[in-house]
């Protein structure tokens, strides 16, 4: 039987044509204005995930990343 992707993973998860994966940070969709310019500029959008959450996310979406490389 065919394993099934994650869906929840899926949604917060962007997958680039070279296989690697990118997420955004929290806590930069609303209730902005208690926060500073600092904290919201923190929070950018497009991070890598790191190595090993690369290898643990490739056995939850089967096929969609590569597991080597940077």
């Amino acid at each position: 039987m065919k394993q099934k992707s994650h869906s929840g993973l899926k949604k917060r998860l962007k997958i680039r044509k070279s296989g690697t994966a990118t997420f955004d940070k929290s806590a930069k969709r609303h209730l902005l204005a208690n926060k500073s310019k600092k904290q919201k500029k923190l929070y950018p959008s497009g991070m890598p995930i790191n190595h090993t959450q690369r290898k643990t996310f490739a056995f939850i979406l089967p096929g969609k990343l590569k597991t080597h490389g940077r």
